[in-house]
């Protein structure tokens, strides 16, 4: 994993260079949460490196080759749909059908694996897998959402793979926790240039990868366990709950959900705070001080999955609340 972590370290920094050397720019508006022109696209780094370690993964009998193929396929799909929107424009129902695709494609290998449990009746399947491939094209489309001020979405992504790794440690599965482990590595080389003050973004490229690859985790660990699945649905509490809470808001208000906003939980608290790190950090404390424990009482059985998903999202769910997620901009204000 260190050298995991040194790769995309230094392959984010020649991907700075050539972002600076292309204009590719964020420039901040009145919907942005930064206010300085910011490299983008840092992302790529992560890509690359994870995909790059897979065959060594299958090798080392930590991937097996059909999670392999899932991820490779999904994953390299919404990365380059990600890249291409960020060197230009890609209407949203290309985008969105695109997602589509590649969660298609990572269902059709994941699905011999115990996606869908034995014994079910095939229309009940069918109904199972289009529920499965709805949650793949949510998670990735939330982790775009989210990933709007410095670090939050790398914070949360090392967070979310720390915890399913200890998870699978757990359940005697040593070797799959090298998975999530390499994942972090990347992202963690990621965050060094990403840590608030950001000198580059992640990009849709790498936002929508980390998106659908969570994702497809998170199927994956069912199928050692139905309970780490529940479990990483917990672990992922913090995107899920602010993601869907904001959009469900909005979608009733009757707003085009699609359109650039800043009406999240975290943008309204770093509003608030005047800046971004003291949010990503406390991203980082729920996750390793609220969300960690409830996901291992899952695990290990103390607590029924349904159970500790309702433990874990209450408290998230007020504090969405509190901070006023969702609410029309021009009444958000501090």
């Amino acid at each position: 994993m260190p050298l995991i972590v040194v790769g995309a370290f230094f392959l984010t920094g020649r991907l700075r260079r050539y972002a600076l050397a292309r204009s590719l720019m964020d420039v901040p508006n009145a919907r942005s949460s930064h206010v300085a022109p910011t490299p983008r696209g840092g992302g790529v780094a992560i890509v690359l490196c994870f995909l790059g370690v897979q065959p060594l993964l299958v090798a080392l009998g930590a991937l097996n080759s059909a999670g392999a193929w899932a991820i490779g396929g999904a994953g390299a799909l919404v990365a380059l749909i990600g890249f291409l929107d960020d060197h230009g424009h890609i209407a949203a129902r290309w985008r969105l059908l695109a997602h589509f695709g590649a969660a298609v494609w990572a269902l059709v290998w994941l699905q011999p694996l115990g996606i869908v449990p034995a014994g079910v009746s095939g229309s009940l399947s069918g109904v199972l897998m289009v529920l499965a491939a709805l949650y793949l094209v949510w998670m990735l489309n939330l982790y775009n959402f989210m990933d709007g001020i410095d670090g939050i979405a790398s914070v949360e992504a090392i967070c979310v793979c720390v915890g399913g790794a200890l998870l699978y440690w757990l359940h005697g599965a040593s070797a799959a926790a090298l998975v999530p482990l390499s994942l972090g590595g990347a992202v963690l080389g990621f965050l060094v240039w990403n840590f608030p003050p950001a000198k580059i973004f992640m990009g849709d490229a790498g936002s929508g990868f980390l998106g659908i690859v969570l994702g497809i985790l998170s199927f994956q660990a069912a199928a050692v366990s139905p309970s780490l699945f529940w479990s990483w649905t917990i672990l992922l509490g913090v995107f899920v709950v602010d993601a869907t809470y904001t959009l469900l808001r909005r979608l009733f208000r009757g707003e085009r959900v699609y359109e650039a906003h800043r009406s999240h939980a975290y943008q309204q608290a770093s509003r608030r705070a005047g800046r971004h790190l003291p949010v990503t950090l406390t991203v980082g404390a729920l996750n390793l001080l609220w969300l960690l424990p409830v996901a291992v009482c899952v695990a290990l059985g103390l607590l029924a999955g349904w159970v500790g998903v309702l433990v874990a999202y209450l408290p998230l769910v007020f504090l969405a609340v509190r901070l006023r997620a969702g609410a029309p901009e021009r009444a958000a204000a501090p």
